[in-house]
């Protein structure tokens, strides 16, 4: 059910996520590719979505029956759920976070136009390391957001329950709370996520001319809080936010589509068990 939901957002809204990390790059909107080839980097979405997302809620479900908590510390239950969830579904999801952001916004040029070619300059220039670069700004996005995404979930589905007087809400209803749930969420956290594309980024330095890739053994990179700093710093509160509008729309509108569907095909497959 979650592989199905994962995928259902990833493959339906992916040009917003494409606009949306291009705007958030350094090197700029038109440059990072505008408007041009929205569906770049699909690949790597359709190899790891499924995967990510059925690591998530199946590590979800577990934890929220398994945690010795007492009814009224739920959204505590939910918060360390979610968070635990997370971490295991990032062991799985920053690989192609990174062949996606990469390939989105173009930093390999021509020669990684395409999810498997960027897979392997990647490979090529970081080892296997590379393709978790950003696992830990990945990590410092996706607890908060889902610190706030699934207790208000889970409270706004049992506040319309209750209102409704009847349980489980149908998935339409069930995407609705999702959809207000994952809109808030991904406002507050923009500037995590903003952090953790630069991160992803993160591969050359500069030059007046054209960019060159980063060499490893000369150049370490900065810090997480030092990176966050610099961006701020250069570029101001504006750039923390960068893409907040298509992050908000995206994650709101997936929000609904994955949370519903997630709840479609539980209760779908419950009924056949």
């Amino acid at each position: 059910a979650g592989g199905i939901a994962g995928t259902s957002v990833d493959l339906l809204f992916f040009p917003i996520d494409t606009i949306k990390t291009r705007l958030q790059s350094a090197q700029g909107f038109a440059q990072a590719g505008g408007f041009r080839g929205v569906y770049r980097g699909i690949g790597s979405v359709v190899v790891g979505s499924a995967p990510g997302a059925a690591v998530f809620f199946s590590t979800y479900e577990a934890m929220k029956k398994s945690l010795p908590l007492p009814s009224h510390l739920a959204p505590v239950n939910h918060m360390l759920s979610a968070s635990v969830a997370e971490v295991a579904a990032c062991l799985v999801r920053v690989p192609t976070e990174v062949i996606k952001t990469r390939t989105q916004t173009s930093v390999y040029g021509t020669m990684g136009q395409s999810s498997f070619k960027a897979a392997k300059l990647t490979l090529a220039s970081d080892g296997w390391r590379g393709f978790y670069r950003g696992f830990g700004s990945t990590i410092m996005r996706e607890i908060p957001f889902t610190s706030l995404q699934f207790p208000l979930y889970e409270l706004l589905k049992s506040q319309l329950s209750k209102q409704l007087n009847r349980k489980p809400l149908y998935a339409h209803e069930a995407a609705v709370c999702g959809s207000i749930a994952g809109g808030v969420a991904a406002a507050l956290t923009t500037p995590l996520d903003v952090l953790k594309t630069r991160v992803m980024l993160d591969l050359r330095v500069r030059t007046i001319r054209k960019p060159r890739l980063r060499d490893p053994s000369k150049q370490k990179l900065p810090s997480l809080p030092a990176h966050f700093k610099q961006i701020y710093v250069a570029e101001g509160v504006k750039a923390l936010f960068a893409g907040v509008v298509p992050r908000t729309l995206w994650i709101s509108a997936g929000g609904a589509v994955f949370l519903g569907v997630y709840e479609w095909a539980v209760h779908g497959l419950m009924s056949y068990s």
